[in-house]
């Protein structure tokens, strides 16, 4: 395979309007940024770069230390150092993101990826607050929670779906699901409390999210109005239509051949003094006459 048609593969792939392989892409290329600065930086022997780019995009604790920065909140999300936590998480995205996206969408990948996300990092945030233990670690990175807020969400949508599983056979979504939060759960002892505790509370959001929503309220809908541009550019010309005459007066072209050429001019002036709505009904038809005449 030669450049050109690798580059002409990447941007089909993001070209088809699947906000999860907009996803996929951009955890991987932040994965390499982090894994070429690692690389420079046992080269070279000089750590700062590295270091401090990963600081940047991970979620800090204590408090006091995230208010410094603040957006580690929304980039953890997105970074990975170790290349089995960026596969295992892209697998799972991959399965799952396409599935929810089936059911409710491709407009709510990118909100519920992001609220799963800010759920799990704030319990982690406030967990290392209240719970000062050496367990929880100082920083968290990893698309974990989001994941698995997307994987609850989907198995509360569809609990009964079965999927394929390798060496298990047909699994309905719900023990999935059920299955994956317990072994975080058994697995606490074992170290990567931090990240536990953050997808829970990915798998939380996920949960009440279908719940909500099933009850009327879609809590991604300010997400999907704030990224939705396009609905957003047709709505202000929707809206700008209802008040713009259907036919500008003003493009009227005077001809020498004009019956009444003094007619016009007075009314062009009246509606550049008053205004056209200050035009009668008969003056208003008359004008549309004379400019379909000419």
């Amino acid at each position: 395979m030669n450049g050109t048609s690798f580059q002409s593969d990447i941007r089909y792939w993001l070209r088809k309007g699947n906000t999860v392989n907009h996803l996929l892409f951009w955890n991987i290329v932040i994965f390499l940024v982090v894994n070429i600065l690692k690389l420079i930086a046992f080269v070279s022997h000089q750590a700062t770069p590295f270091n401090w780019t990963l600081e940047q995009l991970a979620l800090t604790v204590p408090f006091s230390s995230f208010i410094r920065q603040p957006w580690g909140l929304f980039t953890y999300m997105f970074t990975h150092e170790e290349i089995f936590h960026l596969i295992f998480n892209m697998i799972s995205l991959y399965w799952f993101g396409n599935l929810f996206r089936d059911f409710l969408g491709d407009k709510r990948v990118l909100p519920l990826y992001l609220l799963g996300g800010i759920a799990g990092g704030l319990l982690y945030l406030i967990s290392a607050s209240v719970i000062h233990t050496p367990y929880l670690g100082s920083a968290l990175i990893g698309a974990s929670a989001s994941v698995m807020c997307i994987l609850v969400a989907a198995a509360t949508l569809m609990p009964n779906y079965e999927i394929g599983l390798m060496f298990f056979g047909s699994v309905r979504l719900k023990w999935l699901a059920i299955a994956l939060i317990a072994l975080g759960l058994i697995s606490i002892p074992n170290g990567n409390v931090g990240g536990i505790i953050s997808h829970m509370g990915g798998a939380l959001l996920g949960f009440f999210y279908i719940r909500i929503l099933q009850a009327g309220t879609d809590l991604c809908k300010p997400l999907i109005w704030l990224f939705n541009s396009k609905n957003r550019a047709e709505e202000r010309k929707t809206a700008a239509k209802k008040f713009k005459p259907k036919k500008s007066p003003l493009k009227v072209v005077k001809k020498a051949e004009d019956s009444n050429p003094s007619k016009l001019d007075q009314l062009l002036d009246k509606i550049n003094e008053k205004g056209y709505n200050s035009l009668s009904a008969e003056e208003k038809a008359w004008l549309e006459k004379v400019s379909k005449e000419n």
